[in-house]
């Protein structure tokens, strides 16, 4: 599944790496270089950074799965253990 961005964060993406090129580099880099870097990133290494979110997600998920549980759990047969209870506070 290709990584897409939307045209206003591509935008903002490419304005960022022109900036990192003038500020870092001893060169700078034009709009379409900065593009087709894009590009590049997104196809080579956008896969690998997506795959650990979707891992990331799955693990915190289950986590929470895990607590379910816990969380929502509802003693069963507690009718006659309250009734005894309240019947042997009356004595």
């Amino acid at each position: 599944m290709p990584i897409e961005l939307s045209k206003e964060v591509r935008k903002e993406a490419i304005a960022s790496i022109e900036r990192y090129f003038r500020e870092n580099m001893d060169e700078p880099i034009g709009n379409v270089a900065a593009g087709a870097l894009l590009g590049f990133f997104l196809q080579e290494v956008g896969p690998s950074i997506y795959n650990q979110a979707v891992a990331d997600a799955q693990e915190r998920m289950q986590a929470r799965v895990t607590e379910l549980d816990i969380e929502v759990h509802e003693e069963e047969f507690q009718y006659w253990r309250k009734y005894q209870r309240q019947t042997q506070g009356r004595r």
